[in-house]
């Protein structure tokens, strides 16, 4: 097994996210934007039978704009407040509501070229959404803007891909965190083979 499709795990206490999720009852999946997050972590919550929690779709809104943050701070201690769930998201802006709850964290720590290329395609689809959306209301205002603000994801990708790969094990190495158990799965195929592993398991142990 090559180092690409061998997850790095550490912070293990009882649990061993890496070959199993017995006991993993909260779990977080953060990654550069486009890494494909919120398409595991509904894949994943299907598979345990838990609730799946987008952090994104606590923030934004149909046409894309932004809630205030005290509205997505109430909105994610709202549905981060049950036993079992699998959620997505990197907002530090939530960070302290997410992380302690958190039992689990799936780090997708993939190529940046994985990341742009997801990105572009998901820049394209809001574009349609929004030209289509415009071209049904006839209201244009505005428009333009949240264009800029859909293709924005691209320019955070840039700047996040070294920040996340200093910050993220820095952080995980805080007294606080040690209570997570990591694992950083750092191509789609070595995540594609952890999430068979982890289904196979589960319909065993089933």
């Amino acid at each position: 097994m090559t180092p690409e499709t061998n997850p790095t795990v550490s912070n293990l206490t009882q649990r061993d996210p890496a070959v199993s999720l017995d006991g993993c009852n909260r779990i977080l999946i953060i990654g550069r934007t486009g890494s494909g997050k919120t398409t595991l972590a509904r894949e994943l919550a299907k598979i345990l039978g838990v609730q799946h929690v987008e952090l994104d779709s606590l923030y934004f809104e149909p046409d894309f704009s932004t809630v205030p943050l005290p509205v997505l701070r109430e909105r994610t201690s709202a549905a981060i407040a049950g036993e079992r769930w699998v959620t997505d998201g990197n907002k530090s802006a939530v960070r302290d509501l997410v992380w302690p709850r958190a039992d689990t964290i799936i780090w997708l720590d993939y190529p940046l070229v994985v990341s742009l290329w997801r990105l572009g395609k998901r820049a394209l689809w809001r574009t349609s959404v929004l030209q289509a959306q415009a071209a049904e209301t006839g209201e244009k205002t505005g428009l333009f803007k949240k264009l800029i603000s859909a293709a924005r994801g691209v320019l955070r990708a840039l700047q996040s891909h070294m920040g996340q790969r200093r910050e993220f094990p820095r952080l995980f190495a805080l007294p606080q965190n040690q209570h997570l158990a990591v694992v950083r799965l750092q191509s789609p195929q070595a995540t594609s083979q952890w999430l068979a592993r982890i289904s196979d398991g589960r319909n065993i142990s089933q």
